[in-house]
């Protein structure tokens, strides 16, 4: 059966519908049977909703418009995409597809869960139940009956639910990847003092020993590095929801550069800050600090040998959010080999000595830690440019 054929607008889903005077359903005169029924659908909030195709027309109980604030407007259904036209865009093409397969025999009922804009401008979620109860002669479908349920709550609830279990399983799965840092370093550096205290024992002449006591205060200094950076990680989170300022994001670029202002100098490095002085955000003093030093001293470190380091800084500001842009023009990662790893904790790209894998997972943390993300763009030979995205509101994670 091909229902479009027998009336285009059925293709739109209830191209009308019945009208609030519908003997049906309004004749006081009905079976106290029915009345019944009808106050239990009531007092339960379940609207209903009644489609005749014969007569182009269309109904909804009063619960139904309640759900979306039309109760006291005896007019809403008298145009008969009066619901359609309110379901939210990006629900309509499933909406009228569940229909049109219940219409076609596909489905032998139609359901669909959909959002529906009510009267002040609010969506609520609706769960949307169907079904054809009369054919003409011809077998064409003439009249659907089917209710409204707002499932607002439930739906919210659900979202909820699964945002709690994304972040319960993102911080399980960064307290495994923690736990792994932990137990693979201190154990490495263990198993390094055991063997130089064994050397030690072992050890014949006092020269021996003191060249082993000289590693063992390398390796003691490493050990405190170690803690202290696994340290600042944690700090991060138990830190992120202390007080922020407000602070004018130019203003603390150009403090940063009189920092570093030798570092710049020595390696004739070269940074243009191109941030509107009067833009400011709220975030915190410590970690806005760590991040631009972080992203400078970088800049500077993997300069290219063949030119002096330049590092330009630029913003783009909307309504909910501020893109922070630093570019460079050192050596550059190959992303199509490290991508996955950039922010990785103790992931290196380059042979220089000094990397020690840490400046851009604490940056990460601390962009992350109060609903910020930072994303890479890096040419090998080229150079590389941040994104940091940062939620343009004055209130912490």
């Amino acid at each position: 059966m091909k229902f479009h054929s027998y009336h285009t607008s059925i293709l739109k889903k209830f191209k009308g519908f019945l009208k609030p005077e519908t003997p049906e359903i309004n004749n006081s005169k009905k079976p106290r049977e029915d009345i019944k029924w009808q106050l239990a659908l009531d007092i339960s909030n379940i609207g209903v909703w009644e489609f005749d195709a014969k007569l182009n027309k269309v109904y909804f109980s009063q619960p139904s418009k309640r759900i979306i604030g039309f109760e006291d407007d005896d007019t809403f259904g008298n145009d008969i995409n009066a619901w359609n036209d309110r379901v939210h865009p990006e629900d309509r093409e499933k909406y009228f597809q569940d229909y049109q397969d219940h219409v076609n025999g596909l489905k032998p009922l139609y359901v669909n869960e959909h959002r529906i804009r009510c009267k002040d401008g609010s969506y609520k979620w609706i769960l949307d139940k169907g079904k054809v109860i009369e054919w003409d002669k011809k077998g064409k479908p003439i009249r659907f009956i089917g209710t409204h349920v707002d499932i607002t709550e439930h739906v919210e609830n659900e979202i909820k639910l699964s945002n709690t279990l994304n972040l319960v399983s993102e911080q399980n799965n960064k307290l495994k990847n923690f736990a792994h840092i932990v137990t693979h370093n201190l154990k490495q550096h263990a198993g390094n003092f055991e063997s130089l205290l064994e050397f030690y024992e072992e050890a014949k002449s006092e020269k021996e020993k003191h060249e082993l006591l000289d590693y063992l205060k390398t390796l003691s200094s490493s050990l405190t590095k170690t803690i202290t950076n696994l340290n600042e990680i944690v700090s991060i989170q138990n830190n992120k929801n202390k007080k922020i300022d407000k602070l004018y994001l130019a203003e603390e670029v150009n403090k940063m550069m009189d920092v570093l202002n030798i570092v710049i100098t020595e390696n004739n490095a070269k940074i243009m800050n191109d941030i509107d002085p009067k833009l400011y955000i709220y975030y915190s003093p410590t970690y806005l600090e760590s991040i631009i030093q972080n992203l400078f001293t970088n800049a500077i470190k993997y300069k290219h040998p063949d030119r002096a380091p330049e590092v330009t800084l630029k913003t783009v500001l909307t309504k909910d959010t501020l893109t922070v842009i630093i570019t460079d023009n050192g050596i550059g990662i190959d992303l199509e080999k490290f991508g996955d790893s950039v922010f990785g904790l103790y992931k290196t790209f380059h042979n220089n000595q000094d990397s020690e894998g840490v400046g851009l997972y604490l940056i990460k943390n601390q962009i992350e830690a109060y609903g910020g993300q930072i994303n890479i763009d890096s040419k090998v030979n080229v150079g590389t440019t941040f994104f940091i995205t940062i939620p343009n509101k004055k209130k912490s994670a």
